[in-house]
């Protein structure tokens, strides 16, 4: 089984569209506008092969209600870097305190990126426009397995 799709909950598709294709650089797969009630628009992370969708009549969720999704980055200071001068206000690089994953919210951040660089230990945080929380992981090497 793969994860192909994750359904995000927003509030104005356009607006959505945009943020998710010109500022993230997504690439947009599809756009049906079936209906005043109806309409499915599909983008994909760069690198990615699961997706996202949104649109009217997609999502039962509350619009921002999404929170803990993850884009895996090579290089997160590039990565934050690269999404500012895009206009996203990102909040890191941090790491948290247990060295583990992160906490829900903003708790137990320290500031600044794993000081080893060590994979799946530096994060920066963002919102869509909605609220839906997104998260950038730093990977350079996988864990063995994966």
């Amino acid at each position: 089984m793969k994860l192909e799709v994750v359904v995000v909950p927003v509030a104005d598709v356009d607006r959505a569209e945009a943020f998710y294709v010109d500022r993230l650089g997504f690439r947009l797969d599809a756009d049906f506008p079936i209906g005043d009630d109806y309409r499915v628009v599909q983008v994909t992370p760069p690198g990615s092969e699961c997706s996202i969708i949104f649109g009217t009549g997609v999502a039962s969720a509350e619009p921002g209600s999404l929170q803990g999704l993850h884009l895996i980055v090579t290089d997160i200071e590039r990565a934050i870097a690269e999404l500012t001068a895009h206009g996203v206000a990102v909040d890191g690089p941090f790491r948290d305190a247990t060295g583990a994953f992160h906490h829900a919210g903003t708790a137990a951040r320290v500031p600044g990126a794993d000081p080893e660089r060590r994979s799946y230990g530096s994060f920066a945080a963002f919102d869509d426009p909605d609220g839906n929380g997104w998260f950038l992981q730093e990977i350079t090497q996988r864990a063995p397995g994966r």
